[in-house]
């Protein structure tokens, strides 16, 4: 699977099957996805496009990973509160810079929960965490405050 940022929309998911079939996946920022199955004929040219709301999203991440369903598990989306991954661009204001300098968490109101640094995971990042471009951050809040941390984090 390969991911495309697409500024001020969201993220773009790639991904070719085992049968050679196109499918890509637009993860918007609003919580929408677009879902696009390409020509087998012609991996270029989109087939079918299907939009879904925030609750249909859910919903189809139900059936198609049932295994992941835990009544343990906080369900963000009856909290109020979305989780959403966000690349550090290598050309990023914040690229070699700690978290604290950000002043996310206070500007905003969203939390850093973990960065994804190649194969690595670190959760709870603290304030002195250094941050490097090619980063993923997982940061929660309200859709506001995801929002507003994206466009900190996206400063370059």
């Amino acid at each position: 699977m390969s991911t495309t940022p697409l500024p001020g929309i969201g993220v773009q998911y790639d991904l070719t099957t085992r049968e050679h079939r196109h499918l890509s996946v637009i993860a918007h920022r609003d919580g929408t996805r677009t879902v696009n199955v390409y020509r087998a004929d012609d991996p270029d040219a989109c087939a079918q496009s299907l939009h879904l709301t925030e609750p249909e999203t859910a919903s189809l991440i139900d059936a198609l990973t049932p295994a992941h369903h835990s009544p343990n598990l906080l369900s963000t989306t009856d909290l109020g509160l979305v989780a959403e991954r966000i690349e550090l661009a290598a050309a990023s204001h914040w690229n070699g810079r700690v978290v604290g300098e950000t002043r996310m968490r206070t500007e905003t109101g969203a939390s850093l929960v973990a960065v994804l640094r190649r194969a690595q995971a670190i959760p709870s990042p603290t304030p002195d965490f250094r941050l490097a471009g090619g980063d993923i951050l997982i940061v929660i809040g309200t859709r506001e405050g995801v929002e507003a941390a994206a466009e900190i984090l996206g400063r370059e």
